[in-house]
């Protein structure tokens, strides 16, 4: 793939002199090698093209950088965050009521756990962070990622969305620990997919992809564009031969690094259509905040 000019699409670092490339700055994007290199190191001062036979001699306009820095693509995680820190709070609390603040409280809170419940929410921020770390390693700047996207008229939110030439992906990041496997759980003449992971059958994660799907669906409106599911988890097993993601329906269950070349199969969309499309879901999807 052929090195090309473009304005980024989030901050990052050039690959010759380490130089910081915030968001809208113009750079030139290598897809092969997935690094960026300002145009400095490429020659500015070229009449017309650089040393890459690419042009140099006009910059983006002041509206184009803009547009690209106004996408709101949130933070990953942020919402859990915020129900873990809401919930030790409520957690610690309790503890004050009975102990007191003083001497006796404080060992109290010392010595006592969080309860499972509330350990789950900050388990699933780091999945969503270390999710969100990942696909932006290895997908760069060909893509659009929004995480924790709130969902009007409802209080469910999506992890991340990602644009890109294959379409939208609707992302559902897990931190699990176990085996994940398919196995079929139907009878002679029937069959019946199911998810497990460390031996608990988790399909109803699956069934959960459905109204984050029809939340996308609807907040595109009348754009044609595919939009694919899929669940990736961190920490969890797969098998060592044979290594491949699962598939229920159209949903997709697969690590993230897989998941990560899924999302960077050649598509129907360029450049602009990504771009549009992470304008009008950003705006019809806004990111939750801590």
């Amino acid at each position: 793939m052929a090195k090309k000019r473009m304005s980024l699409r989030r901050d990052d670092r050039c690959a010759t002199c380490n130089a910081d490339l915030p968001a809208g700055t113009t750079a030139v994007w290598d897809p092969t090698a997935r690094t960026v290199t300002c145009l400095a190191c490429i020659g500015v001062d070229a009449p017309a093209t650089s040393c890459l036979g690419l042009p140099v001699d006009v910059e983006p306009s002041a509206t184009e950088a803009v547009a690209l820095s106004e996408i709101d693509t949130g933070v990953a995680g942020a919402s859990a965050r915020k129900e873990h820190a809401r919930r030790q709070a409520k957690h610690e609390a309790q503890i004050e009521a009975r102990w007191g603040t003083g001497r006796i409280g404080r060992i109290a809170k010392a010595l006592s756990d969080d309860p499972q419940t509330t350990r789950a929410w900050k388990e699933g921020a780091v999945g969503e962070e270390r999710v969100a770390e990942i696909l932006s390693e290895r997908l760069g700047d060909q893509t659009v990622l929004l995480h924790d996207r709130k969902v009007p008229r409802t209080r469910g939110n999506i992890d991340h969305l990602v644009i890109a030439s294959s379409g939208v992906w609707v992302v559902d990041a897990k931190r699990y620990r176990g085996k994940v496997e398919k196995r079929d759980k139907g009878g002679w003449f029937s069959t019946d997919l199911r998810l497990y992971v460390d031996g608990r059958d988790q399909t109803k994660l699956v069934g959960g992809m459905g109204w984050q799907r029809e939340a996308v669906i609807t907040a595109l409106g009348d754009e044609a564009v595919p939009v694919h599911c899929a669940l990736t988890f961190v920490g969890a097993e797969w098998p060592l031969l044979f290594r491949k993601p699962l598939r229920f329906g159209d949903v997709w269950v697969s690590w993230p690094g897989k998941l990560a070349e899924l999302i960077d199969r050649p598509g129907t969309l360029g450049e602009n259509d990504v771009e549009r499309i992470a304008r009008l879901l950003a705006g019809a999807l806004p990111a939750n905040r801590a």
